[in-house]
């Protein structure tokens, strides 16, 4: 067991504001990265360097089956690091956080938009995996394990999953609010006034966003405390890729919150990706994008007040369910009213991220419901593998929703020079209400009837781990 002076001093540091804050810094960046993408690469890519909406989700998809080997092998490296003297995770953050940024960037060039179409494909394939599949893997899961190992008390990993997820939100505000006011411009098209992507202001932000995610990154290095130092034993090092997986294909609760990740993304990244289609497009406003965001902001922040004195009564699984089949229902109103006023559509989106916002604070929580849950199963704790298969799920899920409206664009008709036609126009609108509708029900549903951690067996596997450690 990996033991000296500074790791005895880091384990008496009580929890409080200062690791809270830092582990919000965390996900701010790697939301500033991973946000961009997830919000605007589909779009800087269809209008900006003119490759189809098809071919940018294929891309995007094809990516993951290179996560499903790096994300894993992350994952083990972690379960199998010895302690620092500051930490099994934290020092990935200060290795490879210039490398996520940079690699970012990267990936929009718009000076690159004249070069032939195969150039721009090859080059948003390479520089997208080794952002996404190489680098955003090396600081990602070893930041989402850091959880486990700065506190053992469920209630301060609920708090760090708000705050986590706080982080997020806030990236998110950046990102949506602030980009559209300097990236899109009017322009005259066929006689008609339209709003376009100015690609040269769209790299010089993607630049600025990566500086401040190092900066973010830095702060969670030194904000943040670990204070559970696991134990380094010969069953560590026997466990292989093979166990795991195995393990993990029996692990109910595992599977069942991977599935329900999965459509979450499928939601939240349609709705987020597709208002770069249904406020310039559809509604001609892109101010009005900017003002959705910030609502989305205002909705995270309200679902981060109300999420612990809910779940705490009611539980972490049923809140969220319950809170998601709301959304989903109010998906569907929107989608049938069809509301030509934009403000209309921006408050029913409102309602929609309340919804979504109770799974977004509690979900990093949930993973470690799972850890917990696996360990007094299997008898070894592995919380950088079990957060590597999940990190790639949400990978899976960001490509799911990426691959699957840009297909849907493109069945549509969607193209730069088609983009104002009112038959694309409706089938704009269908995709951005119709999809993250279905995403939202078959989350609640997921959380309701498959995934088995619910209140009462959290709470006694809760018992089990603090009689295990002498607690």
């Amino acid at each position: 067991m990996y033991n000296n002076e500074k790791a005895a001093k880091r384990r008496q540091k009580p929890f409080g504001i200062k690791d809270k804050t830092g582990y919000l810094f965390g996900d701010l960046g790697n939301d500033f990265t991973f946000i961009l993408s997830s919000s605007f690469l589909l779009k800087f890519y269809t209008d900006v360097m003119g490759i189809s909406a098809a071919v940018v989700g294929a891309v995007m998809m094809a990516a993951r089956f290179v996560d499903a080997f790096t994300d894993v092998a992350m994952g083990r490296i972690c379960d199998r690091a010895r302690p620092t003297p500051v930490g099994k995770f934290k020092p990935w953050l200060r290795r490879m956080c210039a490398p996520v940024a940079i690699s970012s960037f990267l990936i929009y060039q718009s000076s690159l938009a004249d070069m032939s179409t195969g150039f721009k494909i090859v080059w948003l394939a390479v520089t997208y995996i080794l952002w996404g599949s190489i680098f955003y893997t090396s600081i990602n899961i070893p930041y989402g394990s850091m959880a486990s190992a700065i506190s053992a008390e469920p209630a301060d990993r609920q708090s760090l999953s708000t705050w986590r997820s706080m982080g997020a939100s806030l990236a998110g505000a950046v990102i949506g609010a602030g980009i559209p006011l300097f990236v899109y411009k009017k322009v005259e098209r066929g006689g008609i006034t339209v709003t376009v992507m100015r690609g040269e202001a769209f790299t010089a932000i993607a630049g600025v966003l990566s500086v401040l995610c190092v900066l973010a990154y830095l702060l969670c290095y030194f904000l943040t405390t670990e204070r559970v130092i696991p134990e380094h034993t010969e069953k560590d090092e026997r466990g292989g890729i093979g166990t795991l997986l195995l393990n993990s294909l029996k692990n109910r609760a595992l599977i069942s919150v991977i599935t329900a990740s999965v459509v979450m993304l499928l939601a939240q990244l349609t709705l987020q990706g597709m208002a770069n289609y249904i406020y310039p497009n559809y509604y001609n406003n892109s101010a009005a994008m900017s003002v959705s965001t910030v609502a989305m902001l205002i909705a995270m922040f309200i679902a981060a007040g109300v999420a612990k004195p809910l779940t705490v009564r009611l539980g972490k699984a049923e809140v969220s369910s319950l809170t998601n089949l709301a959304a989903g229902g109010v998906c569907l109103l929107l989608f049938f009213l069809r509301p030509a006023n934009v403000w209309v559509y921006v408050a029913f989106s409102f309602i929609a991220w309340l919804g979504l916002g109770i799974f977004s604070m509690v979900s990093w929580a949930l993973i470690t419901d799972v850890i917990d849950d696996a360990e007094i199963k299997n008898g070894i704790r592995e919380d950088g593998s079990i957060y590597a298969l999940y990190s790639f799920a949400r990978k899976v899920g960001q490509a799911a929703a990426a691959g699957l409206t840009g297909g849907l664009l493109t069945l549509v008709g969607y193209s730069e020079t088609s983009a104002f036609d009112p038959a694309v126009l409706d089938g704009i609108f269908n995709i951005s209400t119709l999809l993250p509708a279905v995403g939202f029900i078959l989350l609640g549903l997921i959380l309701w009837f498959w995934y088995p951690l619910h209140k009462k067996r959290v709470d006694a596997n809760v018992r089990i781990l603090k009689a295990k450690r002498g607690e």
